[in-house]
């Protein structure tokens, strides 16, 4: 197994306000940082990572706390497991909740179906729904460093949506062109 390199972000800010502390803690797992404890975090150390934690750390400064970011590895292999363990648990976290969101699609059209409502606007709103899906998945998957067990399934669902959309919109078509 190749060795892995992660920057380490640990940083301390006052408690009060809240809300910065809230929209750092946003930014760090926006960019896909596994939390290891309260106010210490890792990312891997690819892309712009490196300068994008220097922004945190002028931000964190700013809020009148302090930070360090620090390039590390892991002692040995069981360790290394143990931290992609986690990285691939929070992508998976995220790829769960987005399959459940899949499934209220697949839910909706089959509630449409069985209505007989097929209209125009019908497939106007799932397609937005459906763009939605697609977005968020691909965040999911930028954010997906070690490959989650999930991410297979995540776009298998997102492929059977956009299939079922696509059978939807026929079927309004038909209907609609007096077809049925």
């Amino acid at each position: 197994m190749k060795k892995q390199s992660w920057l380490l972000f640990t940083y301390k800010v006052p408690p009060a306000p809240p809300r910065k502390r809230v929209a750092l803690w946003r930014r760090l797992k926006s960019m896909g940082a596994v939390y290891l404890q309260n106010g210490v975090c890792l990312l891997p150390k690819i892309g712009d990572h490196a300068r994008r934690l220097k922004v945190l750390q002028n931000d964190v400064a700013e809020m009148g706390g302090e930070s360090v970011i620090l390039e590390t590895a892991a002692l040995d292999r069981p360790q290394q497991e143990k931290v992609l363990t986690r990285f691939k648990a929070d992508r998976d976290e995220q790829y769960r909740e987005f399959i459940s969101k899949c499934e209220d699609f697949e839910a909706e059209i089959a509630k449409e179906t069985k209505a007989r409502h097929f209209s125009y606007a019908e497939i106007e709103e799932n397609e937005v729904d459906l763009k939605k899906l697609q977005t968020w998945l691909a965040k999911i998957r930028k954010l997906d460093f070690y490959g989650a067990t999930l991410a297979v399934e995540a776009e298998k669902r997102l492929r059977g949506c956009e299939a079922l959309l696509e059978t939807y919109a026929q079927r309004v078509f038909e209907v609609h062109d007096g077809n049925h």
